[in-house]
C-alpha cells in the first residue's frame, strides 16, 4: 500500500522545481493531484517564472504514474483564483486531504536598496499567498475534521539572509503562520507543518545571478554553484539537494504515519543550519 493511497493533494507552484516534484512524488504514493501555478513573469524575479507549458509537463509526469490530475493557471495573489481551483477539485474528486503551499519567488537586494515592488511582491507571494492557500481549503478540512497542510518555508525562515532580507522576512512569517494555524486547526484534527529546505537544485537557484553569487564575482558558472553548494553541507560530497529530498518529507507529513505531528518546522538542509560561524572547505566525493 502506497503512503497516500486514496488521498487528494492541492499543490501550489506545481509547474516546476519543488512544486512539480511534490506532485510527482505524491502521485507516485497514490494521491490524485490538483496543481496550480502562474503563466507569466513575476517582474521582480531575475530568473524565468513558470509558464503553462511547464504546468503541462507536470501533468504528463503525473498521468504517466496513473494518477488523476487537475491543472489550472492560478496566481496565489488571487484568492478568487485559488478558491476556483479548490472548488473544481472538490467537484471532481470530492475532497482535499492534503495541501502543499509551495509557490514562491526569490530575489536579492540589500534591504536599504530594496524597492517597494520587490518587497511587496515577495511578501505577497511567499507569505500572503501561503495564507490565501490555507484559507481556501481550511473550511473544507474543518468540516471533514481531517487534513494535512504543509507550508514551504526555508532555512531562511530560521536564520537571516545577508542579501535578501525581504525573502527571509517572508519565510520567517511562514513559520509564524504555520504555528498559529496549527493551534487554530488542531482542535479540528487538521495538522499544519512546514518544510525548511536548504540549497535545492531547481530553476530558482539555477540562473546567472545565483551563479555569480556562489562564485563571488560576475561570470560564475554551474561549477562554481556546485562547489559553493558543498560549502553548505556537512555531509561529505553533498551539494545542492535534489527536490525529491523535500517532496519525500512533505509526503510523509501528509501521510497517516505523521498523524501526531503538527506545528513543526522540518529542516532538510544537509546540515547547513548546524554549521559553525565559518564554512568549511567542501568535501569532494
Amino acid at each position: 500500500m502506497a503512503l497516500l493511497d486514496g488521498k487528494v493533494a492541492f499543490i501550489t507552484g506545481a509547474a516546476r522545481g519543488q512544486g512539480r516534484q511534490h506532485a510527482v512524488t505524491m502521485a507516485r504514493e497514490g494521491a490524485d493531484i490538483i496543481a496550480v501555478d502562474i503563466d507569466k513573469q513575476v517582474e521582480t524575479c531575475a530568473f524565468d517564472t513558470a509558464r503553462e507549458s511547464d504546468l503541462q509537463d507536470t501533468v504528463k509526469e503525473v498521468e504517466a504514474l496513473g494518477a488523476r490530475i487537475i491543472a489550472r493557471i492560478a496566481d496565489v495573489r488571487s484568492s478568487s483564483a485559488l478558491d476556483a481551483a479548490v472548488a473544481e477539485g472538490l467537484e471532481q474528486f470530492g475532497k482535499i486531504d492534503v495541501v502543499v503551499a509551495n509557490a514562491g519567488i526569490y530575489s536579492t537586494a540589500l534591504l536599504w536598496e530594496t524597492d517597494d515592488q520587490t518587497w511587496d511582491q515577495t511578501i505577497d507571494i511567499n507569505l500572503t499567498g501561503v495564507w490565501r492557500t490555507v484559507k481556501a481549503v481550511a473550511g473544507h478540512m474543518i468540516e471533514r475534521r481531517t487534513g494535512s497542510i504543509v507550508l514551504t518555508a526555508s532555512v531562511n525562515g530560521l536564520v537571516g539572509n545577508p542579501i535578501s532580507a525581504h525573502y527571509a522576512a517572508a519565510k520567517h512569517g511562514v513559520l509564524g503562520l504555520m504555528r498559529s494555524a496549527a493551534l487554530q486547526l488542531g482542535p479540528h484534527r487538521v495538522r499544519v507543518n512546514a518544510v525548511c529546505p536548504g540549497v535545492i537544485d531547481t530553476p530558482m537557484t539555477n540562473w546567472q545571478g545565483m551563479y555569480d553569487r556562489m562564485a563571488g564575482h560576475p561570470g560564475g558558472n554551474r561549477t562554481d554553484y556546485e562547489k559553493a553548494a558543498r560549502h553548505s553541507s556537512i555531509l561529505g560530497g553533498l551539494g545542492a539537494l535534489p527536490p525529491e529530498t523535500i517532496a519525500n518529507a512533505a509526503a510523509w507529513l501528509a501521510s497517516d504515519g505523521a498523524f501526531a505531528v503538527t506545528g513543526q518546522a522540518i529542516t532538510i538542509d544537509a546540515g547547513l543550519t548546524t554549521l559553525p560561524g565559518f564554512n568549511h572547505a567542501p568535501v569532494q566525493p
